[in-house]
Formats: C-alpha cells, sequence, structure tokens
C-alpha cells in the first residue's frame, strides 16, 4: 500500500464532530469529487463519484448527519479507468438545491447566479481549516512517501486552488500552484510543512512514520557527509606526503640528508619511506615519538630547507 493510501485510510477514521466542521469537509469533498447534472429548468443533482468505497460511505454519512440528506448509492465501471469499480452518489433534486445553498455554491437570486466557493467557517476557524483540507485531501490529494521526497499535492481547478492555497497560508503552510494536463495542482514541498499539513489534518501515525523516515535520512545523510570528508582528507593527505616525498628524493639525490640536523634527517627518511602515512604515524615510527604538532613543525623545517636550495644557487650563479 502507497504511503497516500496510508494517509487516506487514517484520515477516514477521522470524524468531525462540530457541524460546522462536517459542511467544511463536506464543501472540499464536493469540490472534490462531486459534479451537477442538469435536468433542464434550472434543476440540477449533485453527483458525486469515487473509486474508494470507504470515502463514498463518509460522504454518505455526512450527508446524513449534517444535512439529513439520504443519497442514492449505485456502483458502475468505467473502462477509461480500467474497469474498476466507481461508487456514485447522486443527490435527489430537492435535497442537491438545499445542499448546494448551504455549501455556498449556489446564491438563491432571481437571476439564479451560481457561483462557487467554501463556507465563510473554512477561513476563520481553525477546525474548520483542518476539516476542509482533509476533504481536499481524500478527495483529491496525494503524497510522495517520505523516503523519495516531500511532496503533497491537491488537485483542484484554477478557482478553487487560489482559494485553496489562502487556507494553507492561514494555518501557516506554504503552498504553490502549478498546471497538469488541464488541472491546477496546489503541492507543498518543503519537509516541515507537510509535516505540518499532516498534522492539521489528523494523521498523527503517519506524521510519525515521516518523521521516523526523516530522522533515518538525516542520519544517512550525516554519515555521507562524514565520509567524503574523510576520503577527501586522505586524498589531501595523500597527495600532500607523495610531493612531500617527491621533494625530499630530488633534493637528497643531489644534496645529503646527512648534513641536516638529525631530527630532520630522521623526518625526512620517514617520509621517503612512508609518503602514505599521516603525520600522527611518522611521529609514532620515530625513535623517540612525538605528536603531530611535532612532526608538522619538523616537516615544515625540511620543506623550508629544500625549498631555500634552489635559490642559493641561482644566488652563487649570479
Amino acid at each position: 500500500m502507497s504511503f497516500s493510501s496510508l494517509v487516506k485510510e487514517e484520515l477516514l477514521r477521522v470524524h468531525p464532530e462540530k457541524s460546522c466542521c462536517m459542511l467544511s469537509e463536506l464543501s472540499a469533498l464536493t469540490q472534490a469529487c462531486a459534479s451537477l447534472r442538469l435536468a433542464g429548468g434550472g434543476r440540477v443533482k449533485v453527483v458525486y463519484e469515487t473509486e474508494n468505497a470507504p470515502l463514498a460511505k463518509r460522504i454518505f454519512l455526512l450527508l446524513k448527519k449534517r444535512m439529513e440528506i439520504s443519497p442514492v448509492l449505485e456502483f458502475a465501471r468505467y473502462k477509461r479507468l480500467g474497469g474498476r469499480r466507481v461508487s456514485i452518489l447522486t443527490v435527489p433534486e430537492a435535497d442537491s438545491r438545499r445542499l448546494l445553498v448551504a455549501l455556498h455554491m449556489l446564491q438563491e437570486s432571481e437571476a439564479g447566479a451560481v457561483y462557487r466557493g467554501v463556507p465563510r467557517a473554512a477561513m476563520t476557524r481553525r477546525c474548520c481549516r483542518a476539516s476542509f483540507i482533509r476533504g481536499a485531501f481524500l478527495g483529491a490529494g496525494a503524497i510522495t512517501t517520505p523516503e523519495k521526497g516531500y511532496h503533497l499535492e491537491f488537485t483542484s481547478s484554477e478557482g478553487r486552488a487560489d482559494t485553496l492555497v489562502k487556507i494553507l497560508e492561514k494555518s501557516g503552510i506554504q503552498a504553490g500552484i502549478t498546471a497538469r494536463r488541464g488541472d491546477a495542482i496546489v503541492y507543498i514541498k518543503r519537509g516541515d510543512d507537510v509535516a505540518a499539513a499532516l498534522a492539521l489534518m489528523g494523521a498523527h501515525a503517519s506524521l510519525m512514520e515521516m518523521e521516523n523516515i526523516r530522522i533515518r535520512r538525516e542520519g544517512r545523510n550525516q554519515a555521507n557527509r562524514a565520509r567524503n570528508c574523510d576520503e577527501a582528507n586522505l586524498k589531501k593527505q595523500l597527495s600532500a606526503g607523495a610531493a612531500q616525498a617527491q621533494a625530499i628524493v630530488a633534493y637528497s639525490l643531489q644534496h645529503s640528508l646527512g648534513a641536516l640536523p638529525k631530527e630532520l634527517q630522521d623526518i625526512g627518511r620517514l617520509r621517503m619511506l612512508h609518503p602514505e602515512a599521516s603525520l600522527e604515524d611518522l611521529g609514532q615510527m620515530l625513535p623517540e615519538p612525538i605528536g603531530k604538532s611535532g612532526v608538522n613543525h619538523r616537516m615544515r623545517k625540511l620543506m623550508a630547507v629544500i625549498q631555500e636550495k634552489p635559490k642559493d644557487k641561482e644566488e652563487e650563479n649570479d
């Protein structure tokens, strides 16, 4: 089962108790899953369609409990959906008009103006915003598994997408809008915002699973960064050691290390024999072991002597 399916399964167990919250969730579900079927003479029927049977049951119960509406339940199979069974809830004409007025999607007037919107409470009350976002996700939402990244989205229409973004932003969640195959997609990308959306909708178990995955991912990232840093330091160490050994060999071929102080002789011979060794390792190889800082001091003195010799020759030639 996908992470989206797990989140929706959990949300279907979250039931709004307040009348205003029921209306907010019903509004989002109506916008996501319903269509209007015109019957002539200004008559309309609200028809909900969904492949998710538990979601169809939820819509049925919300209509029954909040609006005292008993829709007709049917099932159909569509070839365009691969022959999958679709649940169809048809609200009678008289109840459809009452439902649309309650959802602020139909305005009673002489002109019979119809407009699409959301209940005002969905913007002002946090509980109603949570119910609206939950309904929008159940009806037309998806979330990427946290192991692959952070992305939560809602499929909407151009006008409704702006309202959904405002509701999310009112709840402290940053969202954007993009287009895909003629639909407006409201998306959330930041991990913290995805987590906030899950918490707001009431998907607390899914949120905990996401946080566990985030912790594991961060642990792997830190381990990878540490490994990359160690590899880079090792390459730098090998490169520096090889360069030092090469310079010491070239110097010893033209001059004698025996003319140098014994401490520089010892560290020079060790570097030629062990170009891959770290400064700490070189220090432990000395007859009288010393620490990294001591080795570094002697090596710098030796390299200074080596680099000064060519200048001396140039001065003699002058």
